[in-house]
């Protein structure tokens, strides 16, 4: 679905609840997998190196092994999602980061005509991808069942240097990054499409989401965009975009960074576990972290349950868009359900 498109209301009910296909996403799997081969050339690469996918979300991501012991990581990008320009914007602000922010990063590859951003296509791909080739990046995408409080208090460290970084740097021309307003995550033209096409989303459902979506809207306008709110954020730091190595809590995956509020970053670190009893001490932990490098002051954080509702209904959508994905499905069954029941916890508070 195009962002910004809405179905009429006897459409919605249907929309998303199945999969698609399994031969297309067979075939889809297939094809970028013959792609990730085919291109490893583009790059200085051993023969005989071998490639596996590793996660499929927006984009596909592959583990490049060669016989010497040496790992890169490959990304195919999705269709239609950034354009070249956005991809060579954010790898600039990763190296930035990596240089100047404190934060590290795991650096792109050139390949062999010296360009970061390579693009390949094989039979069976209708178009050309983007791909981007980084290098390995030790540690171990935390487990939610583990306890977690450490790894979050390293991570809120992390974010206030990411944030200070953005507030300071002075960004290239022709900048350009996706944009998480309240418009573009479940307003009028939202990056991931509709909330109301998440799989069983029937009317009672809708209404007490609608109801929750104007609640958000209007704090989030009194809220307001001043810079040190509202600047250059990761946007997805959750559990699967981060590697813990040691002491070292690392922030890979910076596809879909852009323009936000700040406390949107600890929301996304939230994502998928928002029900989770360890949520509330994960937030503490996150601020004492963040508030050893940045102050942050209490309105700020009185509005960190807004941000997690937020980024939860930006999920329903990502969830109804991004069918084919392995996440969406295992999401799918129960992920409307459980969003009504945080809805109407926030609701009792906020509304």
């Amino acid at each position: 679905m195009r962002p910004g498109s809405v179905q009429d209301e006897e459409n919605v009910m249907d929309t998303h609840t199945q999969p698609p296909p399994a031969e297309d996403h067979a075939a889809l799997l297939d094809n970028l997998a013959r792609l990730a081969d085919a291109s490893l050339p583009l790059w200085d690469v051993e023969d005989g190196a071998t490639t596996r996918l590793i996660n499929l979300s927006e984009n596909a991501t592959y583990l490049v092994e060669m016989t010497s012991g040496r790992r890169t990581v490959l990304r195919i990008h999705r269709e239609d999602y950034h354009t070249r320009n956005a991809i060579a914007c954010e790898l600039a602000w990763m190296k930035a980061l990596r240089e100047e922010g404190g934060v590290e990063t795991p650096p792109a590859i050139p390949g062999r005509d010296g360009n970061l951003i390579q693009r390949g296509q094989v039979p069976g791909l209708p178009r050309p991808r983007y791909m981007v080739m980084f290098e390995f990046v030790e540690g171990v995408e935390p487990d939610e069942s583990q306890d977690l409080t450490k790894p979050f208090e390293r991570l809120g460290a992390v974010s206030a240097r990411l944030h200070l970084h953005a507030m300071g740097w002075k960004r290239p021309d022709n900048f350009e990054r996706l944009i998480w307003d309240f418009d573009h995550t479940i307003g009028a033209t939202p990056n991931w499409g509709d909330w109301r096409e998440a799989p069983n989303m029937d009317r009672e459902a809708q209404a007490i989401l609608q109801r929750q979506e104007d609640v958000i809207r209007r704090r989030l306008a009194a809220y307001g965009k001043a810079p040190d709110r509202y600047n250059l954020i990761h946007a997805d730091i959750r559990l699967a975009n981060l590697l813990i190595d040691g002491d070292e809590t690392r922030v890979i995956d910076f596809d879909d960074s852009g323009f936000g509020w700040f406390m949107y970053d600890v929301a996304t670190a939230l994502s998928f576990i928002e029900d989770n009893p360890q949520v509330p001490n994960l937030i503490d932990a996150w601020l004492r972290g963040y508030r050893t490098v940045r102050d942050l002051p209490k309105a700020d954080v009185d509005e960190i349950p807004t941000f997690v509702m937020l980024r939860r209904m930006c999920l329903l959508a990502w969830i109804g868009s991004h069918s084919e994905t392995d996440l969406a499905q295992e999401q799918a069954p129960h992920f409307t359900r459980v969003s009504c029941e945080l809805a109407e916890d926030y609701l009792s508070r906020f509304a």
